[in-house]
């Protein structure tokens, strides 16, 4: 913990939910900072006592896919737990990151959306319904005192070859499919500019919402190019459903039921807003995908669910092994039968 003097000459700023690549990418992005005495959360909430309270807390855990499960937590407990924590730590200042899924994927969709977009999730995702009842939340906090300010940053698919979460995976396992009408545009942020966006609403302190996401998208069909799925097979949509719930599940591990509606219909974010505020992107939509996805899905896939891929063969080859000789035996013993 810094001295007396420090804290009183920097601004302190408290980060919580750090337990992802993305999250000590954040961390490492405000640690930068020389004029910001940032501490990282080890856990509960340090009791403040005669310590000075902190300026801001940054939350990059509430929207955290896999760390959410893995702890058995939700969304609206992360959302409560923060607010909590602004009370005890005396900050004034929230920056929190959510996701553009709040938006929802709807056919009259504009696009690109900007931040003053209805929040419409879809109901049978219960992750992205989740974030937009967390984000009221907080928006509640900020309005019930005048000093109080929230950045509220709404990332797009965030990825990175050493940070790719379940979710990102899953997203870009459903684009490029074989099936289905037609394929949305699709956009993918880096951890790396996700945290200089973070940063940035920090030193500014940014009071709004702002979408983060590399300038334009990437066209469905050059998505499904970069995936080396070139060719398409049209079938029923409830088939197609099926299917893709089997390869996720098998391939990328359990997914959320509703993801699916995000990768049929576009939900393509606008970043004006916060490119106005003095950020830019460094990494191209395209060139976020190419790098999260150079990996192979048996290399993605856990030794749980290669014990069950290897136990799933090994049946259904016994099963095809016992049909084999039950078709076999009767013929045998048909041609050996007298008359």
């Amino acid at each position: 913990m810094a001295s007396p003097t420090l804290a009183a000459a920097n601004r302190r700023i408290y980060v919580r939910g750090v337990r992802g690549h993305l999250g000590w990418r954040v961390a490492d992005e405000l640690s930068a900072i020389d004029d910001l005495e940032v501490v990282i959360a080890s856990g509960d909430a340090p009791a403040t006592g005669d310590m000075a309270p902190f300026d801001t807390v940054v939350d990059v855990g509430i929207a955290d896919h896999d760390v959410l499960g893995q702890r058995g937590a939700s969304v609206t407990s992360g959302a409560t737990e923060l607010l909590a924590d602004a009370a005890v730590l005396g900050a004034t200042h929230l920056v929190v990151l959510s996701s553009a899924m709040v938006y929802g994927a709807l056919a009259n969709n504009p696009v690109p959306l900007t931040e003053a977009a209805v929040l419409r999730p879809d109901p049978y995702f219960v992750y992205a319904r989740q974030l937009a009842a967390a984000e009221e939340t907080v928006d509640a906090w900020r309005v019930a005192a005048p000093d109080r300010t929230v950045s509220m940053l709404r990332p797009v698919v965030p990825i990175s070859a050493d940070g790719s979460s379940s979710l990102a995976r899953a997203m870009t396992a459903g684009y490029g499919q074989p099936f289905g009408e037609a394929d949305p545009d699709a956009q993918f942020v880096h951890h790396d500019d996700v945290a200089s966006a973070v940063a940035l609403a920090v030193t500014d302190t940014l009071d709004d919402v702002y979408n983060v996401a590399p300038d334009g998208s990437i066209p469905g069909e050059r998505v499904r190019a970069l995936t080396g799925q070139r060719f398409r097979l049209p079938l029923p949509a409830r088939l197609a459903d099926v299917l893709g719930a089997l390869r996720w599940r098998f391939q990328r591990g359990p997914i959320p039921p509703g993801l699916r509606s995000y990768t049929r219909v576009s939900w393509v974010v606008a970043n004006d807003k916060l490119r106005g505020a003095g950020w830019a992107p460094t990494v191209t939509n395209e060139q976020a995908y190419v790098e999260g996805t150079e990996a192979k899905w048996w290399t993605m896939v856990t030794p749980k669910r290669r014990q069950e891929l290897a136990l799933g063969a090994m049946v259904g080859g016994v099963v095809i092994v016992g049909v084999l000789a039950t078709v076999t035996g009767r013929r045998w013993w048909r041609r050996r039968a007298p008359g």
